[in-house]
């Protein structure tokens, strides 16, 4: 980055070696809670043994089936709650770096929830990083989703650079409600890990700089929003709105249209935790030099599990394609998170 980057370089790094303290401190706590917790079981088991055999008659013996006091309860009911789909079928959406299209694909052909049948496919803007000749040389099922794409009125536009969107002219006047980065990564091969994390974190402040420009205007929105029950026939009932951040098909939005988010998702384990995606977007560092302008500070609106398999057909490949050899699969382990970031500030 040379000498103007040098007090950008040195706030990721020093922010690098606070999230490993945290991460060490973190760790060390949970193993002496756990440890804990299980010499209290110990404990409270042997005072309950004890206890139950001086309280049984002399010479009996306790019943084969008998439990502890504490697991006579059931096991906890698990709340059973459907994958949260982000979008609606009035947003205009961006997708970028989307490599072989996959995604894409599911959102308009097989889309995961019943409401986004209804979804006009000219609403969605799909782009890569790649030329059209690079992109279908990475990724062999390319061409033909990228047909089936056009064929349906969904915009395909390649060599777009998601740090630089605004500067697209295909993008020109665009404001987008859901600008949806799925697995960015910088590609670049560097073998170093505190390097890699950079390279990433730069890409990511690059990005969310260049989405702030072409949002959607509108009122702050909310995980939660204010939302009523569809009119069934003539009655039109009242509903709570929902806690759990889900889409509910029976359910619709009030009140105007809120500004747009920006939704980026990553694997939930290391290194890509490191790459400390929350904090870059809520507490940006300086920009690299003192004539550059701020980055942006985006609010964190939710965090949700990305579940891969409500996404028909979805395949996350590789950003260097299929030629490395394999089939340009990543991602593998560990979980998927999608975090969801609005601009505090009215004005976009």
């Amino acid at each position: 980055m040379g000498k103007k980057g040098g007090h950008l370089k040195s706030a990721l790094q020093s922010q690098q070696s606070r999230l490993k303290n945290k991460q060490k401190a973190e760790q060390a706590a949970q193993v002496t809670q756990a440890k804990a917790k299980k010499q209290h079981r110990q404990q409270e088991q042997a005072a309950l043994a004890s206890s139950s055999k001086s309280q049984l008659p002399k010479g009996s013996h306790p019943p084969a089936n008998a439990k502890g006091k504490g697991k006579e309860k059931g096991k906890p009911v698990q709340a059973t709650q459907r994958p949260i789909v982000p979008f609606k079928p009035t947003d205009r959406i961006l997708l970028v770096g989307e490599g072989n299209f996959s995604f894409t694909r599911a959102l308009i052909v097989h889309p995961p929830s019943p409401s986004l049948v209804s979804l006009p496919p000219p609403n969605v803007t799909a782009t890569a990083y790649d030329t059209e000749e690079e992109c279908y040389e990475k990724y062999t099922d390319a061409k033909e989703i990228v047909g089936e794409l056009r064929g349906r009125g969904v915009r395909v536009v390649f060599g777009v650079d998601a740090t630089r969107l605004e500067r697209c002219k295909a993008l020109k006047g665009g404001r987008w409600d859901r600008v949806v980065f799925n697995f960015p990564h910088a590609g670049k091969g560097i073998v170093d890990q505190d390097r890699n994390i950079l390279s990433n974190q730069l890409l990511l402040l690059n990005f969310l700089s260049s989405a702030s420009k072409i949002l959607a205007e509108g009122p702050i929105p909310s995980a939660f929003g204010k939302k009523k029950r569809k009119k069934k026939g003539e009655d039109d009932e009242e509903s709570e709105p929902e806690v759990s951040g889900e889409e509910d098909e029976d359910m619709v939005e009030e009140g105007p249209k809120p500004r747009g988010t920006v939704l980026i998702t990553l694997r939930n384990v290391v290194p890509y935790t490191q790459w400390d995606l929350p904090r870059l977007a809520k507490n940006p560092p300086p920009p690299q030099t003192a004539s550059a302008p701020p980055y942006p500070r985006y609010t964190l609106l939710r965090s949700f599990k990305f579940h891969r398999n409500i996404w028909e057909g979805y395949i996350h490949r590789m950003t260097k394609g299929e030629r490395v050899g394999g089939n340009g699969k990543t991602g593998e382990g560990g979980e998927d998170r999608t975090w969801e970031f609005y601009l505090p500030d009215s004005k976009l």
